[in-house]
């Protein structure tokens, strides 16, 4: 049966997977010339445009959004700017906010929040909070899912105070809601995880106080964070908690592989690794993550041939190591003091398994050669990376200077740290002229240790006070 024009347009744009810019432009000529005015099938184009991921085609989606005769053109703008890369979302509605003919709607909003949740992080936030303003100056800022976004948004970015801000004010929350707070919370790193992760299981107290006079209820989405959030406490006694909490409301957990994933990470970073295994082994399914999660929790207690024997079961069960299951391999073979076995695993992670060594593998092979005292050798690795190394990796070494009492190496490598002032989320660059100082003075170089100290005073850097985190019962 042979289709007419019209329906041969809609035919094609309906079982199209993937296609040259080419035929999307001859699909395009067919809908004018068989005068469409239907703003559907322009949408599909305008995702297929958007996803072959090129500016010209993402410039043509663009176009044909313009192009399309009112009211309709709000759905494809909205099409256009939920499907194109993050950046050229935020980029169009920038340039359209003066010269559109219509008025931006809630799904607008929704689609550019995405758009900036999703586009790399420090450019983005200034621009999502002036998308913020916009939104409170059109009252559009009560639509729930807008809201939500909203929170998703400025967690990502790390601005969870923002985040938090907003959930506060809403006045009525659903599930979806609940979960992006404390996801947002469960999401950040560094010094402040421990905090959040508190906040998150704080929150989640008000989310079952909340279910008892709405719709409102804690979701496997819910159980997944509050894992993580307890991961990051390190508190046995609140994972099991939550544990506890999971086998009374969700069928057969077992059976869901990011819980069991969780349950995994959350015993084996709490330093049960008895628990740990055996919800492992009950579990009926298990991805790479789940196979990660094991393999860091055995790492990281020393345990680097059990870590390095998952490597060859994950094979047998037809799973494939990524980028993060060699970082924990490698980072039990360091733990363990297995030089022979980490070498090996660093040199045939790409030529065996395709995956391409990035900054925190080279890290970890600085940090084996570093524990056994290859300082020569470590200091070879990072001058020979294919990428810049960050104050991380050199930071590692100078730790393995002052355990090997090298005051050379440590000399070279401090000099180098406090010089280039190579500040992260992790140091401000006290740590580095503190070390440098404690390299002097284990070699009892006090005019050294003297000069040090000075140079701190004339650029205001301080020492940080240490501090420890200690649970108390009640």
């Amino acid at each position: 049966m042979r289709l007419s024009p019209r329906l041969s347009c809609i035919h094609h744009l309906n079982n199209i997977l993937s296609s040259s810019l080419l035929q999307l432009k001859q699909i395009h000529a067919q809908l004018i010339t068989n005068a469409f005015k239907s703003p559907i099938p322009y949408a599909k184009l305008i995702a297929h445009f958007c996803n072959n991921h090129s500016p010209e085609a993402t410039a043509y989606a663009h176009l044909i959004s313009l192009h399309h005769r009112h009211p309709t053109n709000l759905f494809l703008f909205n099409t256009l700017i939920r499907c194109a890369p993050p950046q050229h979302s935020i980029s169009i509605f920038a340039n359209s906010v003066s010269t559109a003919h219509f008025e931006f709607d809630d799904f607008t909003f929704i689609f550019l929040l995405g758009a900036c949740a999703r586009a790399p992080s420090p450019p983005t936030l200034t621009t999502g909070k002036q998308i913020h303003t916009h939104i409170l100056k059109r009252g559009v800022v009560s639509n729930i899912w807008v809201q939500t976004t909203m929170i998703h948004f400025y967690a990502i970015n790390k601005d969870v105070g923002a985040a938090r801000k907003v959930f506060d004010e809403m006045s009525v929350r659903n599930n979806v809601t609940w979960n992006a707070m404390i996801a947002g919370y469960c999401s950040q790193s560094g010094r402040v995880a421990q905090k959040y992760g508190r906040e998150a299981l704080e929150l989640f107290r008000g989310m079952l106080v909340e279910s008892t006079n709405s719709d409102v209820n804690p979701t496997d989405t819910t159980m997944v964070c509050l894992l993580s959030a307890a991961s990051q406490l390190g508190v046995l006694e609140t994972g099991v908690c939550v544990h506890a909490y999971i086998e009374k409301t969700i069928d057969s957990p077992e059976n869901d592989v990011f819980i069991g994933t969780g349950l995994v990470n959350m015993y084996s970073k709490c330093g049960c690794l008895n628990s740990a295994s055996s919800v492992f082994k009950q579990m009926k399914q298990r991805n790479v993550l789940t196979w990660t999660a094991m393999a860091t929790g055995l790492a990281i207690h020393g345990k680097g041939k059990e870590a390095l024997e998952l490597l060859e079961a994950m094979g047998g069960h037809g799973v494939k190591p990524n980028a993060v299951t060699f970082t924990s391999l490698l980072s039990g073979c360091c733990h363990g003091g297995l030089i022979e076995e980490g070498l090996h695993l660093f040199d045939v992670m790409e030529r065996k398994f395709g995956v391409v060594p990035q900054m925190q593998h080279y890290g970890c092979i600085v940090d084996l050669l570093g524990r056994c005292g290859h300082l020569k050798e470590a200091y070879e690795m990072i001058l020979g990376m294919p990428m810049a190394p960050d104050g991380v990796l050199w930071r590692g070494l100078m730790s393995s200077c002052m355990v090997h009492c090298d005051v050379e190496m440590g000399e070279k490598v401090g000099k180098f740290l406090v010089e280039s002032v190579v500040g992260d989320e992790w140091c401000d660059g006290s740590e580095d002229f503190v070390a440098l100082s404690n390299v002097y003075a284990s070699a009892q170089r006090w005019e050294n240790v003297k000069a040090v100290r000075e140079e701190m005073k004339i650029k205001g850097i301080q020492n940080k006070r240490g501090y420890s985190s200690v649970q108390t019962r009640g």
